[in-house]
């Protein structure tokens, strides 16, 4: 679907071992070393949707096909990335790349895990990683918005919106916040913005790597994590990748047992792929037929037109009109036929603002 979360952290966190479980494959090497992830690890996970399975059962689908996310592990990052230290400057391009970052600190005491500062401390951590990022995004804007000033006072438009928008995260940068905190004036401005890709504009999740007694209710150093992330209005996820490492080797019937056994309800797995997709302020549509059931995905606000060209090009450039049923209407009405009776199959025309869970039916000419 093209929507990548990039997975961060300084080295020995757990974030391999993480991305692993997430993809469950072994192509991270976990060894318990710094950067032995030098390629970033690519990964496409299925966002576990419940809605699917009675899609598939009323429309008597032979199969599902899930909505997929990215995830791509970016190699572990020390102090002085920003200038190239390490894996600095491949480490800030990987991330150039991604639509929001996952932040793995450390919450758990393991002596036979190195700290790479020989401490466990997880603000300290997500302050190392944000700071270099802000000191990356500071040296690019305090080249850029000087030359942008002085095109804007020679009358140039587009100059004149860059230099407001990007002085203002300018302005924050220098306090020692992220750009994220800029807050465009309009439309303009928002285009700009994301345009100039600062690392320190992408939304942010942290993932706090507990112990495996600590997974169901977090511990002292996950709490302080996620009251952090509450100021900072990002979000945060208790997650013991230790315990999901094990879940992956397991047959899916067994893991209900294991989990329930921990006091857990589902994998953190599921919890982070759902807060990515949150994150990433993405929803879901579905196509329903005896073929399949599909989950397909869009960000937020996404008009008809584009819900269909997520499907193929086509079905947006000879966009006609969409056929939609409420998810609810779909399951209380016993599908298409039903709800058609009922009065609840609408149809859409352009300027329809998909909802989450929609079931829709593209009508095309091209």
């Amino acid at each position: 679907m093209g929507f990548r979360c990039g997975i961060v952290g300084l080295p020995n966190v757990g974030k391999s071992t993480l991305f692993n479980a997430l993809t469950e494959t072994a192509a991270a090497q976990a060894a318990n070393y710094p950067f032995c992830t030098i390629e970033p690890n690519i990964g496409n996970v299925a966002v576990p949707d419940p809605r699917m399975a009675p899609l598939a059962q009323i429309a008597g689908s032979q199969k599902l096909v899930e909505t997929q996310l990215g995830f791509v592990d970016i190699a572990g990052l020390v102090r002085g990335a920003s200038k190239g230290e390490g894996l600095g400057n491949q480490f800030l391009a990987n991330i150039r790349e991604v639509d929001a970052i996952v932040h793995v600190l450390r919450c758990f005491e393991n002596d036979d895990i190195q700290h790479v500062d020989n401490k466990i401390d997880p603000i300290s951590d997500a302050e190392t990683v944000e700071t270099e990022l802000m000191l990356a995004d500071l040296e690019s804007l305090e080249k850029r918005v000087p030359a942008f000033q002085k095109k804007a006072a020679q009358g140039d438009k587009d100059a004149k919106i860059a230099a407001s928008v990007l002085g203002q995260a300018l302005g924050l940068l220098r306090e020692g916040k992220p750009a994220r905190f800029t807050v465009p004036k309009d439309e303009e401005e928002r285009r700009t913005f994301d345009q100039a890709q600062l690392l320190t504009s992408k939304p942010v999740l942290y993932v706090c790597n507990v112990d495996e007694g600590s997974a169901a209710d977090g511990n002292a150093l996950s709490a302080r994590v996620i009251e952090k992330a509450r100021a900072e209005g990002a979000e945060a996820v208790v997650v013991s990748a230790a315990i999901e490492a094990e879940i992956v080797t397991m047959p899916p019937e067994d893991r209900g047992e294991f989990l329930a056994d921990l006091g857990l309800s589902e994998t953190g797995l599921t919890r982070v792929i759902r807060a990515g997709y949150a994150l990433l302020d993405l929803i879901t549509f579905f196509t329903v037929g005896p073929k399949e059931t599909r989950a397909w995905t869009i960000t937020k606000g996404s008009k008809a037109p584009q819900a269909a060209g997520v499907i193929h090009t086509d079905f947006e450039r000879g966009f006609i009109r969409a056929e939609t049923i409420a998810y609810d209407d779909y399951i209380a009405f016993r599908g298409e036929a039903g709800a058609r009776d009922a009065g609840k199959l609408r149809s859409e025309g352009k300027d329809y603002v998909v909802q989450d869970g929609d079931v829709l039916l593209f009508r095309f000419n091209v």
